[in-house]
């Protein structure tokens, strides 16, 4: 096998006793990590686990309190990326650190440029840097161009060609997919397997466990900052990877889904919520949708179905071209989220810092904006309903904010999506609009938001949920809506029976 193989070679970097302290707490405690040639070694674990940490310290961004870093078998100590750049390790961090009014080739090159005898060559510069974008799948763009002509995605893929200018020994991957397309993550795998079967050592931090398993030859995993486990991807089960993340079995989320459908009742009465035919030209054909009082009703398609379009509609952030929507038995005209919230009808927004959460401001006033919103700017919500609302949902949530005035920006990605979902739940909704709630979020934060929704039905709430992950959909939802090339083409009713399998089959048979 592939990965015992590799542990034959001598390793190129190693992590030996290491130790890295914050005010008031351990983010590394006596960590040993081997980093060898030709693997692509996965960092697990929840939010704070250490991941990161790792990734800073083996760049010099972050001291050892303790412990030593060993390049060929040797002590190296980093005071800066520039330290370890020159024994070949290079990183892309999460935050892509690009100058949008920069070209493409100066973001590529930055600190790198190549110097002619007197100056640099910008002409050979841009060569440089269209080669290593050719690697990455992007030697079709000019990189004369700004880098703000470029999609997110693909400013992605510019960070990481910035780290492999000098053709690293040690490749940093610190969540590269987060901003990718399916075919953006097919793609740069498809490089990292090049650069991995060139020799290159890859350390790789992602929350997609499917891409793990696809991707990785080895896992170390940690809880707490210290080393919990070291893994052959191939030999390992994906449940007991999760409960070695958690410290707890996985059989968490699996009794969210057996007391989902062991609560489950066929739906009575008149619906919550009918869209008849809604649909906006260029973006969603006509699609009919049902709602039901104490029902969650999944969406599941590829990228690009049209999940998060119909979702806009539903929500008020997109206005309709056709069709219509009876909240309560009246038709309403959702023309903005203000009127949507006013039906007490509640979207979050697939991504939660472009749309979603206000980065600056901070977790209180995040959390009363929506409230704040549907009364009104003339009709204030004071400090002590703020008090009471705040507390209330922090408890409820279990937000981990120790300030409530710091920005919402401070916290984990788990966190800032419990806040989104506080402020929805703040308005008292009837319906929830919920894309991608779990999107980016550590397994316990995951497992958390999951129970909240599935407890929320049991209080009346009517749930309209969209995940990339079908298994997550399956789990929660009462009835499937199956999207494709932005129509509805199916719908299911769960039940025991049905699988991942089942929904990918039916996208797949689908011929239109």
């Amino acid at each position: 096998m592939r990965a015992r193989a590799l542990n034959d070679l001598d390793p190129v970097v190693e992590l030996i006793g290491a130790s890295v302290s914050f005010p008031g707490t351990h983010a590394l405690d006596d960590v040993h990590l081997t980093i060898r040639p030709g693997e692509v070694h996965a960092l697990m674990g929840e939010n704070g686990a250490g991941k990161s940490t790792i990734i800073r310290a083996l760049t010099g961004v972050v001291p050892l309190a303790k412990g030593a870093i060993l390049v060929d078998g040797l002590p190296h100590r980093f005071h800066g990326p520039a330290d370890a750049a020159v024994v070949g390790i290079s990183a892309a961090f999460q935050e892509v650190s690009l100058v949008s009014e920069l070209s493409i080739a100066e973001n590529v090159m930055l600190g790198h440029e190549v110097r002619g005898k007197w100056r640099i060559s910008w002409r050979r510069t841009r060569v440089r840097a269209r080669e290593i974008l050719a690697e990455l799948g992007l030697g079709h763009i000019d990189v004369r161009l700004p880098l703000s002509t470029l999609s997110p995605p693909d400013r992605q893929v510019v960070s990481i060609a910035r780290a492999m200018v000098n053709k690293p020994r040690v490749l940093l991957l610190d969540e590269p997919t987060s901003s990718l397309e399916e075919s953006g993550v097919a793609r740069l795998f498809g490089v990292i397997r090049r650069l991995r079967d060139q020799g290159v050592a890859i350390v790789y931090v992602s929350h997609f466990l499917e891409q793990v398993f696809e991707i990785s030859d080895r896992m170390t995993v940690l809880r707490d900052g210290r080393l919990v486990d070291e893994l052959v991807t191939a030999d390992t089960d994906r449940a007991y990877l999760i409960s070695r993340m958690m410290g707890r079995e996985i059989e968490e989320l699996r009794a969210i889904g057996s007391e989902r459908r062991e609560h489950r009742v066929e739906p009575e009465g008149d619906p919550v919520l009918l869209a008849t035919g809604i649909g906006r030209r260029g973006s969603l054909r006509s699609v009919d949708l049902e709602l039901y009082e104490g029902e969650i009703v999944g969406v599941a398609g590829l990228r690009g179905s049209g999940r998060t379009e119909l979702a806009r509609l539903i929500g008020g952030a997109d206005l309709t071209d056709t069709g219509q929507v009876c909240f309560s038995g009246a038709v309403v005209s959702l023309r903005s989220p203000r009127v949507a919230l006013r039906n007490r009808i509640a979207l979050s927004a697939e991504d939660r810092t472009e749309e979603g959460l206000v980065l600056d401001m901070s977790v209180r006033e995040n959390i009363v904006l929506s409230l704040q919103a549907m009364r009104g700017w003339r009709k204030r919500v004071g400090r002590a309903e703020q008090d009471d609302i705040v507390r209330r949902y922090v408890d409820l949530l279990r937000i981990g904010a120790s300030d409530l005035d710091a920005p919402v920006r401070t916290l984990s990605g788990g966190n800032q999506q419990k806040v989104m979902l506080a402020r929805l739940l703040a308005i008292r909704p009837r319906v929830l609009v919920l894309d991608e709630p779990t999107k980016g979020v550590d397994i316990a934060a995951k497992v958390e938001l999951q129970r909240h929704i599935a407890r929320l039905v049991g209080d009346g709430v009517s749930v309209v949920f969209i995940s990339s992950e079908i298994e997550e959909t399956i789990r929660l939802s009462d009835r499937i809506v199956v999207m494709k090339d932005r129509e509805k083409i199916g719908e299911i009713s769960n039940g025991p029976a049905i699988s991942v399998d089942t929904v990918v089959e039916m996208i797949a048979a689908d011929s239109r």
